[in-house]
């Protein structure tokens, strides 16, 4: 019971102290005007899975969807009863419309919602279970930019040999590192593949092994899905980053990034609060995956325009054509989940 209360006291305290962006202030909780979001983070804003969040958030904040002004506060990285007990209080405030748990949380959501029937609860990625009613699943799908870049390494590797170095197994990696060798193979059927995973989600050292272990078995291009560029810079090889245009992290050797772009879900997710605010449509949240596509700008390929000239004009030009192809729905990437090293 003590350490209940105590760390219900820890995390009021950082929700005190949490970033806040404009002010949750409001005369009255269904005021039209106004949707305030509380958001759980899982890894922290540096991180690319949740500073891409907050980065559609900002761009929604100056769209004004429905003429709203967005606000919201985002926690330090929460899990279990922690992010829990964080949810509890942000509902209870009576001050916010949406509580988006940007990561694997409907075990808490499932706890609260009959509760808070008013709230629009969000868990993102896999390992949720879809609930339905008023929890969202959000689901973010970064394949058909990563078909792209296995393409562009196919086409550009003279060892044959391509590395991927992920995070974790999950749907939404391994849906990524296959692409990445689908495109790879369409482009070059000699390419042979390393796939290594650091089973966590930080972990610059670990990262930094395991990439130095593929490239010193031969593979002159990788696919980093954990940050870590040294080895690439130290090699002289290009890698390709991931969820976030990464090219600043290394600007001598990030050739391309896989990006995943929010803004489509915050728009589904801002249109569905509206509609039951606004119109009294009843919450009906999904209760199977569900992305937006590169066509519909749940992602993209994000170039580094200073290390193009690695790129002859030839692929270039097939990858143009691939992408067009994929954009207007011609072209499908295959979801290929199963588990990449055992291929």
């Amino acid at each position: 019971m003590f350490e209940h209360f105590a760390r219900k006291l820890a995390v009021l305290a950082m929700l005190a102290i949490a970033a806040i962006v404009g002010s949750p202030e409001r005369s009255e909780a269904a005021d039209p005007d106004k949707l305030n979001i509380a958001v759980i983070l899982s890894a922290g804003i540096e991180s690319a899975w949740d500073g891409t969040l907050i980065e559609a958030l900002e761009r929604a904040k100056v769209a004004k969807p429905h003429g709203l002004d967005i606000t919201w506060k985002y926690t330090d990285p929460l899990w279990g009863d922690d992010a829990g007990d964080a949810m509890r209080l942000f509902a209870e405030s009576g001050e916010y419309d949406v509580i988006w748990a940007h990561s694997t949380y409907s075990d808490q959501v499932k706890k609260l919602r009959e509760e808070f029937p008013d709230i629009l609860f969000v868990v993102v990625g896999s390992g949720n279970e879809g609930l339905g009613g008023n929890q969202y699943w959000v689901y973010k799908r970064v394949h058909e930019p990563a078909y792209l870049l296995g393409y562009a390494a196919g086409k550009l590797t003279k060892s044959n040999k391509l590395g991927a170095v992920g995070t974790f197994q999950a749907d939404d990696v391994n849906d990524e590192i296959n692409a990445f060798f689908a495109g790879a193979k369409a482009a070059n059927p000699a390419v042979q593949r390393t796939v290594a995973f650091i089973e966590s989600w930080y972990d610059p050292a670990k990262a930094g092994e395991y990439t130095k272990a593929q490239i010193a078995t031969g593979a002159d291009l990788i696919f980093q899905l954990t940050g870590n560029f040294k080895p690439c810079e130290e090699a002289k090889i290009l890698c390709f980053g991931n969820f976030q245009d990464q090219k600043s992290f290394s600007p001598s050797t990030v050739l391309s990034s896989a990006v995943a772009q929010w803004d489509p879900d915050v728009s589904w997710i801002v249109d569905e609060w509206w509609a039951h605010k606004a119109e009294g449509k009843p919450y009906a949240g999904n209760t199977d995956k569900h992305w937006f596509p590169m066509k519909d700008g749940g992602s993209a390929v994000v170039p580094n325009a200073e290390l193009q000239a690695n790129v002859p004009a030839d692929v270039q030009a097939e990858l143009d054509d691939l992408k067009s192809k994929i954009m207007a729905g011609g072209f499908e990437v295959p979801v290929d989940v199963s588990d990449p090293k055992a291929k």
